[in-house]
């Protein structure tokens, strides 16, 4: 019984942490589908910058699916004959709630709002994840790159 809970718990860990390595939101990061597309460019200078928590991801297969299948093989390890079975649905579901917030708390990202005053006179605000731990300052002159409706902030 410790050994295939331990082997579950191991399993789990790898599963979620493959699954959570979800695309980066900082602004110097580019998915396959930006490459070579254009971006429209605006210049301007920071205003303010405001740290901020990015929510994890809940909407993931990975963790509640992964915490399922550990839970449910965890369950079945309990009791004998039909309270197997039960103990195998309760430890499922079980295991695919904790799968979630697991998930969720290992996708979450420190972010910061920029406010944006661009030369237009124009202010804009967006928030994009912290990049490497530099959070730009309120005087620093950046560019906005926008395409397809997304908008970054880069130096």
């Amino acid at each position: 019984m410790k050994y295939i809970s331990g082997c579950a718990a191991l399993v789990l860990g790898s599963v979620l942490l493959a699954g959570c390595a979800g695309p980066s939101l900082t602004g110097t990061t580019y998915s396959r589908s930006e490459a070579r597309q254009v971006h429209y460019v605006r210049y301007g200078v920071v205003d303010s910058v405001t740290p901020v928590v990015i929510e994890g991801r809940t909407d993931g297969a990975v963790g509640t699916g992964a915490g399922a299948i550990v839970g449910g093989i965890a369950g079945s390890n309990i009791g004998g004959g039909s309270g197997r079975a039960v103990g195998a649905v309760i430890g499922a579901v079980a295991g695919g709630v904790l799968g979630n917030k697991i998930e969720a708390s290992a996708t979450r990202k420190q972010g910061q709002e920029i406010t944006v005053r661009l030369d237009n006179g124009e202010t804009l605000s967006l928030v994009q994840e912290v990049d490497g731990g530099k959070f730009f300052r309120p005087g620093e002159r950046v560019r906005l790159l926008e395409s397809a409706g997304a908008t970054r902030v880069a130096y």
